[in-house]
C-alpha cells in the first residue's frame, strides 16, 4: 500500500484558505463594507430625526470555523454576522431591518442585494464577480424576552408567510466546530477532512442553483461522524495520522447514513445532515432527489477511487487516481521523489475510526 500522506498535506496546503483575520485583502473588503454601514446607517435615520439602532458584528462560516478553501472559480466570500441590539417582536417585518443594510450599502460597490438569509455586497472587475460577502443580520438575544438570536429571513419580494425571524444560534455552532476535538492534532485533521471533501465537490458538482452539497452541510457531517485515524509509535508515543484512510471511514460512514424517507410524496434515498443547534434544520433539504441521488453515486465513486489509490504500491498511480477526484491541485510525484521517501516505521498501531 502507498503511502500518499505527504501528498495529501501538500495538497491540503493547496487548497486551504487562511482564516480571515490572516487575509488581508479580504479583511480590507470586508472593513470597508461596514465602515460604509456606519456612515449609511447614520445618514438613514437622521432623515427621522433618529439615531441607528446599536449592533455587533461577529464573524461566521468557514472563516470563523476554519474549515475554508480556495475557491475554484475564483469567487471568495466572506460571512459576516450583524446582531442589531432590537427585540425582533418590535420588528414583524425582518426585511425591514435587512433593508436598513441594504439602503446603507446600496452604491457601494455596483450590485448590493437583499437575498433570502442575507444582505449581499458583491465585488466585481470586469464584469466578473471576484468577491461576495454576505452580511447575515440578526437580532440580537440580550434584547430578546426568550434570551436567544433571531435570524432575519425574506426578500424585498417575498410574501409575507415568506418574511419571518428565525431562531439561530450561530455562535454557538461556531464554538461547537472550533472546539470538537481538544486533541490540537486530531482537530487538524478534521478540519483537512473537511477541506479534501470541500474541494472534491467544487470539482465534480456544478455551482448552479442546489446541485452540489453546501459547505455547511459537510462540516456537519463532519462533526456528526469523522473520527481520527492514525498510528502511534508505541517508543516515541507520535501519532502518525492517515488522511487517506480517514477520508475513506468517513465518506464510508457518509454512505451508510443514507436511508429510505418520504420526501415529495415519494419514498427516496437521502442523506439528513441535522444543524447541532436552532434551528436543527436538515442542511442537504434543498437538494431535490435526483441531485441527492448523484450525490450519493458521486460518493460511491469517491470512496471507490480512495479504496483503488490505496490498494496502489506505487505512491505515482495512487496520485494519478486520487487527482481524478480532487481536481489538478492534488499532487502527482515524480518517480524520483518517491524513490527517494521512505513511510515512517510503524511499531504498533492503534487507529481511532
Amino acid at each position: 500500500m502507498a503511502n500518499v500522506q505527504y501528498q495529501m498535506i501538500n495538497f491540503h496546503e493547496a487548497i486551504k484558505l487562511k482564516r480571515f483575520d490572516e487575509n488581508e485583502v479580504l479583511r480590507e473588503k470586508r472593513d470597508r463594507i461596514l465602515d460604509r454601514l456606519d456612515s449609511g446607517l447614520i445618514k438613514i435615520f437622521e432623515i427621522e430625526g433618529l439615531k441607528p439602532p446599536k449592533y455587533e458584528i461577529f464573524d461566521q462560516g468557514s472563516y470563523a470555523m476554519g474549515t475554508g478553501t480556495k475557491p475554484v472559480d475564483g469567487h471568495y466570500d466572506i460571512d459576516t454576522g450583524i446582531r442589531f441590539k432590537i427585540c425582533y417582536l418590535d420588528y414583524p417585518d425582518p426585511v425591514k431591518v435587512k433593508t436598513w443594510v441594504y439602503l446603507a450599502l446600496n452604491g457601494h460597490t455596483q450590485r448590493v442585494e437583499i437575498r433570502r438569509p442575507c444582505v449581499t455586497v458583491f465585488y466585481q472587475q470586469e464584469g466578473e464577480p471576484i468577491y461576495h460577502v454576505d452580511l447575515a443580520v440578526y437580532s440580537d438575544q440580550d434584547c430578546n424576552p426568550d434570551g436567544k438570536m433571531y435570524l432575519a429571513k425574506g426578500k424585498l419580494n417575498s410574501a409575507t408567510e415568506n418574511r419571518f425571524w428565525q431562531e439561530s444560534d450561530a455562535q454557538t455552532f461556531i464554538h461547537l466546530i472550533k472546539n470538537h476535538f481538544l486533541d490540537r492534532e486530531d482537530d487538524k485533521q478534521f478540519r483537512r477532512i473537511i477541506r479534501y471533501l470541500k474541494r472534491w465537490k467544487d470539482v465534480k458538482f456544478s455551482s448552479d442553483g442546489n446541485a452540489a452539497p453546501i459547505g455547511i452541510g459537510i462540516t456537519v457531517a463532519a462533526y456528526h461522524w469523522f473520527n481520527p485515524v492514525y498510528t502511534r509509535d508505541s517508543f516515541t508515543n507520535i501519532k502518525n495520522y492517515n488522511d487517506l484512510e480517514a477520508l475513506r471511514c468517513f465518506v464510508n460512514a457518509m454512505l451508510a447514513k443514507f436511508q429510505n424517507v418520504y420526501f415529495n410524496s415519494n419514498i427516496v434515498q437521502r442523506l439528513i445532515v441535522e444543524l447541532p443547534v436552532s434551528p436543527h434544520n436538515d442542511l442537504f433539504e434543498k437538494m431535490s432527489d435526483n441531485q441527492m441521488a448523484d450525490f450519493q453515486e458521486k460518493l460511491e465513486i469517491l470512496l471507490e477511487g480512495i479504496g483503488e489509490a490505496q490498494q496502489k504500491a506505487d505512491p505515482v498511480e495512487a496520485c494519478k487516481i486520487l487527482q481524478k477526484q480532487f481536481g489538478d491541485d492534488f499532487p502527482i510525484p515524480s518517480r524520483e521523489d518517491t524513490a527517494q521517501k521512505r513511510p515512517p516505521a510503524i511499531i504498533s498501531s492503534s487507529a481511532s475510526a
